[in-house]
């Protein structure tokens, strides 16, 4: 973790160029409009996003080859982390998770905090968990950004996010506690102690999510929620079909198959609502947000939405195909690199109306409890 200063740090700014103005800044008209945009959004991508066919067909070039590199904290990190082809990767089971944790990607995560909170209409969930939830697991939480909102929201309530890395800032509010472990190895809380168990953006790392559900069951009190947030990684033409041929299908095919190589069904995100209902989970709903890639949709959120999710899949192009091609593919670095230049170009197409889906299950345990098998 990164030394602490005297002064408490600032927290990352997650917001692309031109984000609009606080609402602090706005006039009740403006305010109105911006409410009417959100509430739009909210209602469009779960259904039929407006394409704002007044855009040009491209988009200016976007640079983000650069990464930053923080000398003061390369003496700490080494014991925690490894490198490999310039990244760095979490050493604390080392290889169970094949993507980078370093400053670079951390910025990325946190900005996919904010384009779902935004596609989201605000929500941080979407479970109905009450104002008496007492204890809250975040798996997989990342930077910790989710668990420190959650905290904020319900300061009555201790909130554990659970990672690999231990990359989560020291200031928090004092209910947010962190802890570096693995959440498909047994966990150290008791049975039935969980309210509320959340899980996003686990899809790239999860290799048993039979395993992961029924250890979920026990975990939660009778009457708790588990809630997912995952990404269908396929991406889609919303008025058309997506080539085959495609560099971003072809992008997500061949990471799709370093990540089998693996051990990971990055497909599987299909499949958790009916895998939540064999673990035992009742009240199971599944919501589907429609994440436009670009600046194309009409509606100005999702236009927002929409460049926050360009900018994080060109950011992390390296990342996100660098360990499933290399350690599951066996490519070479030098592969990926030049592969990566039409993948590059293809997503700074403005013609292509592309999106890909987000899956929110939400499933209940119900009151009497549910024993399993799994340990």
């Amino acid at each position: 973790m990164h030394s602490s200063s005297s002064a408490e740090p600032q927290a990352k700014s997650t917001s692309p160029p031109n984000a609009p103005p606080t609402e602090a800044q706005l006039t009740p008209a403006e305010q109105a409009a911006s409410n009417l945009e959100t509430a739009t959004a909210f209602e469009q991508a779960q259904a039929e996003i407006e394409i704002d066919f007044s855009d040009s067909t491209t988009d200016p070039g976007y640079d983000t080859d650069t990464i930053g590199s923080d000398s003061s904290s390369l003496a700490s990190s080494v014991h925690y982390f490894r490198f490999e082809n310039g990244r760095r990767y979490h050493m604390f089971r080392d290889g169970a998770y094949n993507f980078p944790n370093d400053e670079s990607e951390q910025d990325r995560e946190d900005m996919k905090h904010a384009m779902v909170v935004n596609l989201c209409g605000g929500k941080l969930h979407f479970a109905e968990i009450g104002e008496n939830s007492q204890n809250i697991l975040d798996m997989g939480t990342g930077t910790g950004i989710w668990a420190i909102d959650m905290g904020d929201l319900y300061p009555g309530a201790t909130v554990i996010g659970l990672d690999l890395s231990p990359i989560q800032p020291q200031w928090v509010p004092p209910s947010v506690k962190f802890m570096v472990d693995d959440v498909e190895s047994p966990w150290l809380r008791p049975l039935n102690y969980f309210d509320y168990i959340h899980g996003r953006h686990l899809s790239t790392g999860i290799k048993s999510w039979p395993r992961l559900m029924s250890r979920t069951l026990d975990h939660l009190k009778p009457g708790g929620w588990l809630e997912l947030q995952e990404i269908h990684h396929f991406p889609q033409c919303h008025d058309g079909i997506m080539p085959p041929t495609h560099p971003i299908t072809q992008y997500w095919e061949l990471v799709t198959a370093g990540l089998s190589a693996l051990g990971v069904d990055l497909s599987n995100t299909l499949l958790l609502a009916d895998m939540m209902r064999d673990a035992g989970f009742i009240n199971v709903e599944t919501r589907i947000f429609h994440i436009p890639i670009g600046v194309w949709p009409k509606n100005k959120v999702l236009k927002m939405v929409g460049l926050y999710f360009r900018t994080i899949l060109i950011d992390g192009l390296s990342s996100i195909a660098l360990g499933p091609c290399t350690r599951g593919l066996g490519w070479k670095k030098e592969q990926v690199d030049v592969w990566l230049i039409a993948v590059r170009k293809a997503y700074l197409e403005g013609s292509l109306h592309a999106h890909m889906p987000l899956y929110i299950i939400c499933g209940q345990k119900p009151e009497l409890g549910v024993s399993t098998t799994w340990s």
